[in-house]
Protein backbone atom coordinates (compact mmCIF):
# COMPACT_ATOMS: atom_id res chain seq x y z
CA UNK A 1 0.00 0.00 0.00
CA UNK A 2 2.91 2.12 0.57
CA UNK A 3 4.53 1.53 -2.47
CA UNK A 4 1.53 2.34 -4.53
CA UNK A 5 0.59 5.71 -2.62
CA UNK A 6 4.41 6.36 -3.16
CA UNK A 7 4.33 5.95 -6.63
CA UNK A 8 1.27 7.77 -7.24
CA UNK A 9 2.65 10.52 -5.28
CA UNK A 10 6.03 10.23 -7.97
CA UNK A 11 3.75 10.26 -11.07
CA UNK A 12 2.05 13.21 -9.42
CA UNK A 13 5.47 15.36 -9.11
CA UNK A 14 6.73 13.83 -12.83
CA UNK A 15 3.69 15.06 -13.74
CA UNK A 16 3.44 18.59 -12.39
CA UNK A 17 7.26 19.25 -12.62
CA UNK A 18 6.56 18.51 -16.35
CA UNK A 19 3.63 20.87 -16.45
CA UNK A 20 5.97 23.72 -14.82
CA UNK A 21 8.84 23.08 -17.67
CA UNK A 22 6.15 23.62 -20.35
CA UNK A 23 5.07 26.90 -18.84
CA UNK A 24 8.27 28.08 -18.13
CA UNK A 25 9.31 27.60 -20.90
CA UNK A 26 6.44 28.99 -23.09
CA UNK A 27 6.97 32.24 -20.57
CA UNK A 28 10.72 31.90 -21.56
CA UNK A 29 10.23 32.41 -25.55
CA UNK A 30 7.26 35.01 -24.71
CA UNK A 31 9.59 37.22 -22.88
CA UNK A 32 12.48 36.79 -25.48
CA UNK A 33 9.62 37.89 -28.49
CA UNK A 34 9.26 40.75 -26.18
CA UNK A 35 12.83 41.66 -25.60
CA UNK A 36 13.43 40.99 -28.76
CA UNK A 37 10.87 43.73 -29.94
CA UNK A 38 11.74 45.85 -27.36
CA UNK A 39 15.18 45.96 -28.93
CA UNK A 40 14.67 46.42 -32.65
CA UNK A 41 12.25 48.97 -32.03
CA UNK A 42 13.34 52.16 -33.60
CA UNK A 43 15.69 51.00 -36.29
CA UNK A 44 14.13 48.04 -36.99
CA UNK A 45 11.19 47.88 -40.12
CA UNK A 46 9.49 45.09 -41.38
CA UNK A 47 11.35 44.04 -45.04
CA UNK A 48 8.18 44.19 -47.60
CA UNK A 49 8.13 40.52 -49.18
CA UNK A 50 9.90 38.94 -45.92
CA UNK A 51 13.73 37.86 -45.59
CA UNK A 52 15.28 35.06 -44.30
CA UNK A 53 17.89 35.47 -40.89
CA UNK A 54 21.35 34.90 -41.92
CA UNK A 55 23.16 33.38 -39.27
CA UNK A 56 26.64 34.30 -38.09
CA UNK A 57 27.41 30.50 -39.62
CA UNK A 58 26.48 31.61 -42.90
CA UNK A 59 28.13 35.01 -42.76
CA UNK A 60 31.65 34.56 -41.49
CA UNK A 61 33.28 38.17 -42.42
CA UNK A 62 30.20 39.22 -40.38
CA UNK A 63 30.63 36.94 -37.04
CA UNK A 64 34.39 38.43 -37.22
CA UNK A 65 33.64 41.88 -37.89
CA UNK A 66 30.81 42.06 -35.31
CA UNK A 67 33.51 40.00 -32.41
CA UNK A 68 35.82 42.60 -33.61
CA UNK A 69 33.70 45.29 -33.10
CA UNK A 70 32.54 44.39 -29.47
CA UNK A 71 36.55 43.60 -28.79
CA UNK A 72 37.58 47.65 -30.08
CA UNK A 73 34.08 48.96 -28.74
CA UNK A 74 35.36 48.11 -25.10
CA UNK A 75 38.57 49.64 -25.72
CA UNK A 76 38.24 52.76 -26.89
CA UNK A 77 35.72 55.44 -25.62
CA UNK A 78 35.94 58.03 -28.63
CA UNK A 79 33.31 55.18 -30.63
CA UNK A 80 29.98 56.87 -30.77
CA UNK A 81 27.26 54.16 -31.29
CA UNK A 82 24.28 56.23 -31.24
CA UNK A 83 25.81 58.35 -33.77
CA UNK A 84 26.53 55.51 -36.00
CA UNK A 85 22.97 53.89 -35.64
CA UNK A 86 21.37 57.24 -36.67
CA UNK A 87 23.24 56.87 -39.95
CA UNK A 88 22.60 53.30 -40.60
CA UNK A 89 19.29 54.19 -39.88
CA UNK A 90 18.86 56.67 -42.51
CA UNK A 91 20.94 54.48 -45.05
CA UNK A 92 18.33 51.94 -44.05
CA UNK A 93 20.61 49.35 -42.90
CA UNK A 94 18.82 48.04 -40.13
CA UNK A 95 20.29 44.82 -39.67
CA UNK A 96 23.52 46.06 -39.18
CA UNK A 97 24.59 47.24 -35.78
CA UNK A 98 27.18 49.78 -35.12
CA UNK A 99 30.01 47.75 -33.23
CA UNK A 100 29.65 45.81 -36.17
CA UNK A 101 30.68 48.78 -38.54
CA UNK A 102 33.37 49.63 -36.13
CA UNK A 103 34.95 45.74 -36.77
CA UNK A 104 34.63 46.40 -40.64
CA UNK A 105 36.84 49.44 -39.99
CA UNK A 106 39.32 47.72 -38.42
CA UNK A 107 38.81 44.95 -40.94
CA UNK A 108 39.56 46.73 -43.80
CA UNK A 109 42.81 49.02 -42.33
CA UNK A 110 44.55 46.29 -41.03
CA UNK A 111 43.57 43.74 -43.95
CA UNK A 112 44.70 46.67 -47.08
CA UNK A 113 47.58 47.68 -44.96
CA UNK A 114 49.11 44.13 -44.62
CA UNK A 115 48.42 44.14 -48.58
CA UNK A 116 49.91 47.66 -49.37
CA UNK A 117 53.04 46.72 -46.83
CA UNK A 118 53.67 43.06 -48.56
CA UNK A 119 53.19 44.48 -52.54
CA UNK A 120 55.57 47.66 -52.18
CA UNK A 121 58.31 45.75 -51.60
CA UNK A 122 57.30 43.00 -54.51
CA UNK A 123 57.00 45.64 -56.38
CA UNK A 124 60.51 47.23 -56.02
CA UNK A 125 59.91 49.71 -53.37
CA UNK A 126 61.37 50.40 -50.26
CA UNK A 127 61.08 49.17 -46.78
CA UNK A 128 60.31 53.20 -45.94
CA UNK A 129 57.80 53.17 -48.93
CA UNK A 130 55.93 50.07 -47.93
CA UNK A 131 55.54 51.75 -43.87
CA UNK A 132 54.44 55.04 -45.60
CA UNK A 133 51.95 53.56 -48.17
CA UNK A 134 50.79 51.01 -45.59
CA UNK A 135 49.98 53.81 -42.96
CA UNK A 136 48.36 55.89 -45.60
CA UNK A 137 45.87 53.27 -46.74
CA UNK A 138 45.42 51.79 -43.83
CA UNK A 139 44.22 55.81 -42.58
CA UNK A 140 42.05 55.97 -45.93
CA UNK A 141 40.35 52.34 -45.67
CA UNK A 142 39.31 53.20 -41.81
CA UNK A 143 36.46 55.33 -43.11
CA UNK A 144 35.78 53.36 -46.24
CA UNK A 145 33.28 51.56 -44.42
CA UNK A 146 31.63 55.11 -43.49
CA UNK A 147 31.86 56.23 -46.76
CA UNK A 148 29.95 53.30 -48.04
CA UNK A 149 26.98 54.28 -45.51
CA UNK A 150 27.06 58.02 -46.69
CA UNK A 151 26.44 56.40 -50.35
CA UNK A 152 23.57 54.49 -49.43
CA UNK A 153 21.74 56.84 -46.86
CA UNK A 154 22.48 59.76 -50.31
CA UNK A 155 20.91 57.00 -52.73
CA UNK A 156 18.23 56.18 -50.16
CA UNK A 157 17.28 59.75 -49.36
CA UNK A 158 17.21 60.50 -52.85
CA UNK A 159 14.64 57.61 -53.95
CA UNK A 160 12.57 58.80 -51.03
CA UNK A 161 12.32 62.27 -52.56
CA UNK A 162 11.24 61.39 -55.90
CA UNK A 163 8.81 59.20 -54.46
CA UNK A 164 7.01 61.32 -51.72
CA UNK A 165 4.76 63.29 -54.41
CA UNK A 166 3.75 59.94 -55.17
CA UNK A 167 2.57 59.20 -51.80
CA UNK A 168 0.92 62.47 -51.23
CA UNK A 169 -1.52 62.40 -54.28
CA UNK A 170 -2.22 58.75 -52.55
CA UNK A 171 -2.91 60.70 -49.19
CA UNK A 172 -5.32 62.94 -51.62
CA UNK A 173 -7.27 60.33 -53.05
CA UNK A 174 -7.71 58.53 -49.81
CA UNK A 175 -7.74 61.13 -47.73
CA UNK A 176 -10.53 62.84 -49.63
CA UNK A 177 -12.78 58.97 -50.00
CA UNK A 178 -12.87 59.25 -46.10
CA UNK A 179 -10.31 57.66 -44.88
CA UNK A 180 -8.43 59.21 -41.43
CA UNK A 181 -4.64 59.91 -41.62
CA UNK A 182 -3.46 57.06 -40.36
CA UNK A 183 -5.79 54.78 -42.07
CA UNK A 184 -3.83 56.19 -45.62
CA UNK A 185 -0.98 56.20 -44.25
CA UNK A 186 -1.25 52.54 -44.02
CA UNK A 187 -2.74 52.38 -47.70
CA UNK A 188 0.25 54.25 -48.68
CA UNK A 189 2.58 51.64 -46.31
CA UNK A 190 1.32 48.94 -47.97
CA UNK A 191 1.45 50.33 -51.65
CA UNK A 192 4.38 52.07 -52.01
CA UNK A 193 7.78 50.15 -53.08
CA UNK A 194 10.84 50.66 -50.40
CA UNK A 195 12.28 52.73 -49.36
CA UNK A 196 9.37 55.16 -48.61
CA UNK A 197 6.89 52.38 -47.87
CA UNK A 198 9.65 50.73 -45.92
CA UNK A 199 9.59 54.12 -43.48
CA UNK A 200 5.66 54.50 -43.34
CA UNK A 201 5.08 50.78 -41.86
CA UNK A 202 8.20 51.88 -39.28
CA UNK A 203 6.20 55.33 -38.49
CA UNK A 204 2.73 53.78 -38.13
CA UNK A 205 4.11 50.98 -35.68
CA UNK A 206 5.62 53.72 -33.59
CA UNK A 207 2.35 54.85 -33.31
CA UNK A 208 1.18 51.62 -32.60
CA UNK A 209 3.76 51.34 -30.08
CA UNK A 210 2.22 54.82 -28.04
CA UNK A 211 3.43 57.22 -30.30
CA UNK A 212 1.12 60.64 -30.95
CA UNK A 213 0.71 61.02 -34.57
CA UNK A 214 2.51 64.12 -34.39
CA UNK A 215 5.95 62.36 -32.36
CA UNK A 216 5.48 59.57 -35.46
CA UNK A 217 5.79 62.14 -38.03
CA UNK A 218 8.45 64.11 -36.46
CA UNK A 219 10.49 60.92 -35.91
CA UNK A 220 10.05 59.88 -39.65
CA UNK A 221 11.49 63.52 -40.32
CA UNK A 222 14.35 62.94 -38.21
CA UNK A 223 15.03 59.55 -40.02
CA UNK A 224 14.70 60.71 -43.25
CA UNK A 225 15.83 64.30 -43.23
CA UNK A 226 15.50 65.05 -47.10
CA UNK A 227 13.77 68.83 -48.20
CA UNK A 228 10.45 66.79 -48.92
CA UNK A 229 10.02 64.77 -45.98
CA UNK A 230 11.13 67.92 -44.01
CA UNK A 231 7.65 69.70 -45.85
CA UNK A 232 5.28 67.29 -45.29
CA UNK A 233 6.01 66.76 -41.45
CA UNK A 234 5.83 70.41 -41.22
CA UNK A 235 2.48 70.87 -42.85
CA UNK A 236 1.21 67.54 -41.04
CA UNK A 237 2.46 69.25 -38.11
CA UNK A 238 0.86 72.56 -38.25
CA UNK A 239 -2.49 71.11 -39.98
CA UNK A 240 -2.99 69.01 -36.92
CA UNK A 241 -2.48 71.62 -34.35
CA UNK A 242 -4.10 74.47 -36.06
CA UNK A 243 -7.08 72.01 -37.17
CA UNK A 244 -6.90 72.66 -41.36
CA UNK A 245 -8.14 70.59 -43.88
CA UNK A 246 -5.89 67.58 -44.25
CA UNK A 247 -7.36 67.13 -47.75
CA UNK A 248 -6.52 70.59 -48.80
CA UNK A 249 -3.22 70.72 -47.10
CA UNK A 250 -1.69 67.46 -48.66
CA UNK A 251 -3.25 69.10 -52.07
CA UNK A 252 -1.33 72.00 -51.93
CA UNK A 253 1.83 70.19 -51.05
CA UNK A 254 1.61 67.93 -53.96
CA UNK A 255 1.38 70.17 -56.13
CA UNK A 256 4.36 72.52 -54.44
CA UNK A 257 6.30 69.27 -54.43
CA UNK A 258 6.20 68.50 -58.37
CA UNK A 259 7.10 72.26 -58.48
CA UNK A 260 10.52 71.60 -56.79
CA UNK A 261 10.63 68.35 -58.78
CA UNK A 262 10.47 70.48 -61.75
CA UNK A 263 12.80 72.90 -60.85
CA UNK A 264 15.15 70.52 -59.94
CA UNK A 265 15.45 68.66 -62.89
CA UNK A 266 15.48 72.28 -64.78
CA UNK A 267 18.53 73.10 -62.44
CA UNK A 268 20.20 69.59 -63.49
CA UNK A 269 19.70 70.12 -67.15
CA UNK A 270 21.60 73.76 -67.03
CA UNK A 271 24.06 72.07 -65.58
CA UNK A 272 24.80 69.69 -68.15
CA UNK A 273 26.95 71.97 -70.63
CA UNK A 274 29.02 72.73 -68.09
CA UNK A 275 29.86 69.01 -67.09
CA UNK A 276 30.01 67.94 -70.35
CA UNK A 277 33.14 70.40 -70.90
CA UNK A 278 35.30 68.70 -69.34
CA UNK A 279 35.23 65.06 -71.44
CA UNK A 280 34.65 66.99 -74.20
CA UNK A 281 38.14 68.98 -74.05
CA UNK A 282 40.12 65.50 -72.57
CA UNK A 283 38.64 62.76 -74.56
CA UNK A 284 36.53 63.78 -77.23
CA UNK A 285 38.05 66.58 -78.94
CA UNK A 286 41.69 64.75 -79.01
CA UNK A 287 40.09 62.10 -80.59
CA UNK A 288 38.63 63.45 -83.25
CA UNK A 289 41.60 65.69 -84.15
CA UNK A 290 43.67 62.56 -84.56
CA UNK A 291 41.12 60.61 -86.95
CA UNK A 292 40.98 63.77 -89.00
CA UNK A 293 44.54 65.41 -88.81
CA UNK A 294 46.59 62.38 -88.87
CA UNK A 295 45.51 61.03 -92.31
CA UNK A 296 46.47 64.45 -93.57
CA UNK A 297 49.86 64.43 -92.09
CA UNK A 298 50.28 60.90 -93.17
CA UNK A 299 49.07 62.37 -96.94
CA UNK A 300 51.59 65.89 -96.79
CA UNK A 301 54.40 63.61 -95.71
CA UNK A 302 54.17 61.15 -98.23
CA UNK A 303 53.66 64.07 -100.87
CA UNK A 304 56.87 65.72 -99.54
CA UNK A 305 58.67 62.59 -99.08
Amino acid sequence: MDLNLMAFAGVLLLGGGIAVLVVNLGRSRASAGTLDQIQTYGYVAEVAGGSEVETPASRPIDSIAGRLGDFAARRTTRFSEARIRERLVSAGMYGTTPRKILGYQVLCAIAFALLTFWLVPALGGSLVLAILAAAGVGAVMWFAPLYYITLQKRKRFERIDKQMPDMIDLLVVTIEAGLGILASMRVAAETMSEPLGQELRLTLQEQRMGLTVQQAIESFARRADTPNVRIFARALIQGERLGVSIGQTMRNLSLEMRKRRRAMAEEKAQKMPVKMLFPLIFFIFPSMFIVLLVPMAITIMDALG
